[in-house]
């Protein structure tokens, strides 16, 4: 928990998206045009709460809304190039900051991390 708080203290401060948002985002960059019901189940929530994300970053620009293809019900999300350019920057300075803290570890340190990192995906994507 205090790694990911320290991570997201690498943030920009010229914007103030949430990590539900940051979230929602990245899901998009990973996995295309999507669904809401869809990236309601990447992100482990309910439909309601990724629509309020979705329209909240619909407003700042960061994604797109279009209508579904076969089911006009529905609509499908995609990430605007504001929003792939804001978490490109994110991503960036968050792993350069890990780099930077990695590099200090010792050889044994690292070689336990790196032990360690399929069983941390792992139970990630559980």
């Amino acid at each position: 928990m205090r790694l990911s708080r320290r991570l997201r203290n690498q943030r920009a401060a010229d914007h103030q998206l949430s990590a539900n948002q940051l979230g929602v985002m990245a899901t998009l960059n990973r996995h295309g045009v999507l669904t809401i019901g869809e990236i309601a189940g990447f992100e482990k929530v309910r439909p309601p709460s990724t629509t309020r994300t979705v329209t909240s970053l619909e407003e700042l620009g960061l994604v797109v809304r279009e209508p579904h293809p076969t089911d006009r019900r529905q609509v499908l999300v995609r990430l605007a190039d504001e929003g792939r350019r804001i978490l490109a920057e994110d991503r960036k300075r968050r792993d350069a900051w890990l780099a930077r803290r990695l590099h200090e570890l010792p050889p044994e340190e690292k070689e336990i991390l790196r032990s360690a990192a399929p069983i941390l995906e792992r139970l990630a994507a559980s």
